[in-house]
């Protein structure tokens, strides 16, 4: 039961930066025990909002906002996070902090560790007290239960599939004891359908002992299914605040965009060529949480090529070990010449691209500008934005070509940036996305892989990437491997979709199969044909 006076309420909440408004008279409540949606298309404010709600340092250097944020009856504005922690808030980023070489058990109790008595603490204080491990280990399994997901308390940060990471650090926020509001960053956007449906049923029990959450997600239909109001914003402002229960996708998509939005039409040509770009044999990556045992396939020319499967099967590391990232063994042919794993540079230099997952860590130059990140790996491989002078042998970097070439593909992808030269850091998770995308287009490839293409993207955005992929694929004739834990996104998009589980493939079926029959390869229940 949501009582009457809410635990939070935003009053005309404004944002600038250096002359950019991001958010412009944002108003809400939240209830105590309540879950709102916040949803939005990236760049509409959304990540804005969250850090000043969780006193991120960013909004305080840059000038503070304008309005009031009312906080469990009192005006709250936090200096920093561990201000908003100690007030009950916490907060779940989308990108993850867990510590690689720790625990999930001393991930969870970072900072707030068990500790026990010991003779020394007489002589020397509390700093001489050691960790209580027994103890640790008790919260972290009432934490783990409280989402009711099953995760080895003892299995290393680094070791885990990205589910279980993002498990994790709910975990964490569940073992706070004061915690009051929950603010939740696409929390489902790593997770199979199966994995956020648990997610989704740990926060209703958090719910109703009384937690308040604030739901960022792109997944419309689970924002209904889970929130008690919705609030969209759109270009900084409130486009719409609903109670789920009277409203709809498409009216909240609608709402979004500010146009009508449909779902988009299905890829419905089959792959007519018959030449093979791609033929993997017996394929191993070595890559934590995502070990690939034995995979065989083969893409033909021309062809959208889908992967997929539930969250840690091994879907993610195939195009990793084929690319060169992940140690692996086996025998890829790329059109019908063996190509050499292990080495990124020897992919690269194959005609091939790739977009990883891993947009923060893989993808981008972070403290660089777009227009850097879009030029540098064409510049590497393709000897692309470089003028030359005296038959080659003085070469320098063609500024005015990386410009060009930046300002098409912001066009291009609608990536909202401030100019070609803000720094890829400063851009929203889904902007930097699409920049990973326009830095495998501009290489040009014959072969492109594209891992989670829509990761933490808007419904708007989404199409539109999915789109550019197929008119990539279409107008330029590149063939691409897209691998995705979104089945109906693969459905929308590919010729024939490769289903992993446990680290092979359990069968490949046309994209136009019926969706229970993918269900079916996920769980092993089908015989693994491939068509």
């Amino acid at each position: 039961m949501v009582s009457e006076r809410p635990i939070l309420a935003v009053e005309s909440v404004g944002k600038e930066f250096f002359g950019n408004k991001v958010l412009s008279d944002v108003s809400f409540t939240l209830g105590r025990g309540e879950i709102l949606g916040l949803v939005g298309e990236n760049g509409a404010g959304k990540s804005t909002l969250m850090n000043i709600l969780f006193g991120m340092p960013l909004i305080a250097s840059t000038g503070g906002y304008e309005g009031h944020v009312m906080y469990d009856g009192q005006e709250a504005r936090f200096q920093s996070p561990f201000d908003a922690i100690d007030a009950g808030i916490g907060m779940v980023h989308q990108e993850f902090s867990l510590l690689p070489g720790f625990t999930v058990t001393e991930n969870i109790m970072l900072n707030r560790e068990s500790t026990k008595y010991n003779p020394l603490v007489e002589i020397f204080g509390d700093r001489m007290r050691t960790l209580d491990r027994q103890a640790m280990r008790r919260r972290a399994d009432a934490a783990i239960d409280a989402i009711g997901f099953a995760i080895d308390p003892e299995t290393l940060a680094s070791e885990m599939p990205v589910g279980h990471k993002q498990f994790t650090e709910i975990a964490r926020e569940v073992d706070r004891k004061n915690t009051k509001l929950l603010i939740l960053d696409e929390p489902t956007a790593v997770l199979a359908e199966s994995e956020a449906e648990t997610l989704i049923r740990a926060l209703r029990n958090l719910s109703a002992r009384g937690i308040s959450m604030i739901f960022i997600s792109h997944r419309l239909q689970e924002v209904i299914d889970l929130c008690d109001k919705i609030v969209v914003l759109r270009d900084g402002r409130v486009a719409q605040e609903a109670r789920a229960s009277e409203t709809d996708v498409f009216k909240i998509a609608s709402a979004m965009v500010g146009r009508s939005v449909g779902a988009g039409a299905t890829r419905v040509r089959d792959a007519a060529a018959t030449e093979t770009v791609l033929d993997v044999e017996n394929l191993w990556v070595d890559m934590p949480g995502e070990t690939v045992r034995n995979v065989t396939f083969s893409v033909k020319k021309g062809e959208i090529f889908g992967i997929g499967g539930l969250a840690g099967q091994g879907k993610l590391g195939i195009a990793n070990g084929i690319m060169g990232l992940f140690t692996a063994g086996g025998n890829v042919r790329v059109r019908g010449e063996r190509l050499r794993l292990n080495d990124p540079a020897v992919s690269l230099s194959r005609d091939m691209a790739f977009v990883s997952e891993d947009r923060r860590g893989v993808g981008l130059l972070l403290d660089e500008s777009i227009d850097w990140n879009i030029a540098f790996t064409a510049m590497q491989v393709r000897d692309k934005f470089v003028r030359r002078a005296l038959g080659g042998l003085v070469k320098w970097r063609d500024d005015e070509a990386m410009r060009d070439a930046a300002m098409e593909y912001i066009k291009l992808l609608e990536i909202k940036c401030t100019s070609h030269k803000q720094r890829a850091v400063e851009l929203s998770g889904g902007n930097q996305q699409k920049v990973c995308l326009a830095k495998a287009f501009v290489v040009n490839p014959t072969l492109l892989f594209v891992s989670e293409p829509t990761r933490g993207i808007d419904i708007g955005a989404k199409r539109l990437v999915l789109d550019i992929l197929k008119k990539v694929n279409e107008e330029q004739g590149t063939t691409i491997v897209v691998t995705s834990s979104e089945l109906e996104e693969l459905r929308s998009i590919c010729d024939r979709i490769a289903i992993v589980d446990n680290g092979v493939i359990s069968g490949v079926r046309p994209a136009s199969a019926p969706a229970e029959e993918f269900g079916l390869l996920m769980t092993g229940a089908a015989e693994g044909s491939e068509i």
